[in-house]
């Protein structure tokens, strides 16, 4: 078994795409109706036959809740690795993206957690081994 597609949750599908493609530099994977919405990913651009990120509909209310919580107690939605967090951290804040705070490192990773602009956090990190 594998993770083929996951997702983030996002209230406007197309501001989500600019933001995942133009600042992040994600690469658009597939884009056709589902519903009243649009079944939309983005891949890596290293890895475009690699896993897809869905930029979900905030279809129910109880997920705008659980977004809601999750952003208000500084909970990243998901992990995006990278391979130097510092670099990718100075990328990012250059384009603009808001970071709540200075790169961090534990016992686990060096990683520092930016807002998407849906309404997510997000975690860039890079595991020690």
């Amino acid at each position: 078994m594998k993770i083929v597609v996951t997702s983030v949750l996002v209230p406007d599908q197309e501001k989500a795409l600019q933001f995942y493609t133009n600042i992040l530099g994600f690469v658009k994977k597939t884009d056709f109706p589902a519903g009243g919405a649009r079944w939309l990913t983005v891949v890596s651009p290293d890895a475009t036959e690699g896993v897809e990120l869905l930029l979900e509909p905030l279809g129910f209310d109880f997920a705008v809740t659980w977004q809601k919580e999750l952003y208000s107690r500084g909970i990243p939605l998901t992990v995006f690795g990278v391979d130097d967090v510092d670099v990718e951290y100075k990328r990012l804040k250059d384009l603009g993206v808001v970071f709540r705070g200075e790169p961090k490192q534990d016992t686990l990773s060096r990683h520092a957690i930016f807002e998407d602009t849906c309404g997510n956090l997000i975690m860039i990190a890079k595991p020690l081994q």
